[in-house]
């Protein structure tokens, strides 16, 4: 049971932080209001970047399974800023970090 509640409490919580995806609405604006958000949200999708490639994969071979669609780089209204954040974001993102807690 504990353990059900568990994989419903990072399902919610995933899809919760996905708000924000690269390609949504509320993404192109934040990306509009200067560099440093464009940073920020470089950071933020290069963070969540493995968990859209998943989710813009199984779009792209299971079309109607998930309820919106995802991208996994924000192509409008960008810079290099958010290119520097996303690299930053990447580099951080929980499976490269996950991976390198495991081998040391």
């Amino acid at each position: 049971m504990i353990r059900m509640l568990r994989i419903a409490g990072w399902a919610a919580l995933l899809l919760t932080l996905g708000a924000c995806v690269a390609g949504s609405a509320e993404a192109q604006h934040a990306a509009s209001q200067g560099l440093l958000w464009q940073f920020v949200l470089g950071i933020w999708h290069g963070v969540i970047a493995p968990f859209t490639l998943l989710a813009e994969v199984l779009n792209h071979f299971v079309p109607h399974l998930l309820p919106w669609s995802v991208h996994f780089y924000e192509s409008k209204g960008t810079g290099v800023a958010y290119d520097v954040g996303f690299y930053f974001g990447l580099v951080g993102s929980p499976l490269v970090i996950g991976g390198r807690w495991r081998r040391g």
